[in-house]
């Protein structure tokens, strides 16, 4: 009978044993499942979100390709509607990428435009030249502003910019201007 109870004893003492171990494995595999899962919605969530960007690229590429198609003279009349709408030339961050963007065309399309449609040979001069008429409607409605303010608010980036665009544009400085228009009154 001792031999029984002391092989009982030794039974249950391996198969405490055996609990703790089948515990410790049980939590080493919720924990692996845990990670796996999480890894799991990782792997969803980039392929969900590498969906979507491929979806937004085919259609960038989509209304790239048609809006390159369009008629010249349709183009360019969406181009000024835009910019006379929308104004965005009145930020000095705006240029021939952003106007590309904006209408959903290439630059190369943009520059095409610009070389048979206009008077400007770029689409650079064309957004320059909006820049300055602002600047220069500004200079005659605006006598407080000073000339960074005028600057500012036309898109340049800065003063001397201006300056050099009006002295092309109509052969005298934004003071001379300013000074031509007061005198006039």
């Amino acid at each position: 009978m001792k031999e029984d109870i002391k092989q009982l004893q030794e039974e249950n003492a391996f198969l405490r044993n055996e609990v703790e171990r089948l515990k410790d494995e049980l939590v080493r595999l919720v924990s692996r499942n845990l990670d796996l899962s999480e890894r799991l919605e990782y792997d969803v969530e980039l392929h969900r979100r590498t969906e979507v960007a491929r979806e937004i690229m085919e259609g960038h590429v989509e209304r790239q390709r048609n809006a390159d198609l369009q008629d010249d003279g349709q183009l360019m009349a969406i181009i000024e509607m835009r910019l006379e709408k929308e104004r965005p030339h009145l930020r000095p961050d705006f240029d021939v990428h952003a106007l590309a963007e904006m209408l959903g065309v290439s630059q190369a399309r943009l520059n095409q435009l610009f070389r048979k449609q206009t008077i400007h040979r770029t689409p650079e001069a064309y957004i320059d030249n909006l820049r300055t008429l602002t600047a220069l409607r500004l200079l005659r409605e605006q006598p407080n502003y000073s000339i960074a303010a005028i600057a500012e608010e036309s898109g340049f980036t800065n003063i001397r910019m201006l300056q050099r665009r009006i002295q092309d544009a109509i052969g005298m400085s934004p003071v001379d201007y300013r000074l031509m228009l007061t005198r006039d009154l």
